[in-house]
């Protein structure tokens, strides 16, 4: 299935002049990676403690494209300048998870949003990004099928927020949309094992 995922070599060759001179100035692929996922904290701590204001979902579409930016940057560090490591695979994906789970909680607390909804969502995320982790430890490589991977939630979300901002959207209409990236989550982490599956099988020597 199709994910915005597949647009990630255009980005990052718009970025590419930028990571060169972040090289130049001495930061780390590491560095960055942290700066994403604390960003991402910050701005889902800042919208719940304030969450009456609806205007305040607006960050949520600007902080996503700034860290599908960011996320970018640690990725090109790391593969063109050197700079990969154990630890920033670990911190790679836990702070993914982290961020994920920091921007989407705050949805409900919207009145009358249903916190189920927002907690299958947050939780069908994790185990989707945990499908993909597990691809390297079947010898599969590390998925990112969709059809909702992380670019795709980032854009999503974004536009969610960007219409409860402006005060277009109620509560129903919002958990239409939440059920609807639940299902699309499912669809993701079965179709993230199934493809880790079949490529395993496709490699696999032939007797």
């Amino acid at each position: 299935m199709p994910s915005l995922y597949q647009l990630k070599p255009a980005f990052q060759n718009l970025l590419r002049p930028l990571v060169r001179r972040l090289f130049d100035n001495g930061t780390t692929a590491n560095q960055i990676t942290l700066l994403a996922g604390l960003g991402s904290v910050l701005v889902g701590v800042a919208i719940s403690a304030f969450a009456q204001h609806a205007w305040l979902f607006a960050l949520v579409p600007l902080w996503m494209l700034l860290r599908m930016a960011l996320n970018a940057i640690d990725g090109m560090l790391a593969r063109e300048f050197d700079q990969q490591s154990a630890l920033g695979a670990y911190l790679n994906e836990l702070c993914d998870v982290v961020a994920d789970c920091a921007l989407i909680l705050p949805f409900a607390l919207i009145a009358d949003v249903s916190l189920l909804l927002v907690l299958l969502v947050t939780l069908l995320a994790v185990f989707s990004e945990y499908a993909g982790v597990l691809g390297p430890m079947i010898g599969a490589s590390r998925r990112y099928d969709g059809p909702m991977g992380k670019s795709d939630r980032a854009l999503v979300l974004g536009l969610l927020a960007m219409v409860i901002a402006l005060g277009w959207a109620s509560a129903p209409w919002i958990n239409g949309v939440f059920a609807l990236i639940a299902v699309l989550l499912a669809c993701t982490l079965v179709n993230r094992v199934r493809q880790g599956l079949k490529e395993v099988q496709e490699n696999a020597p032939s007797a």
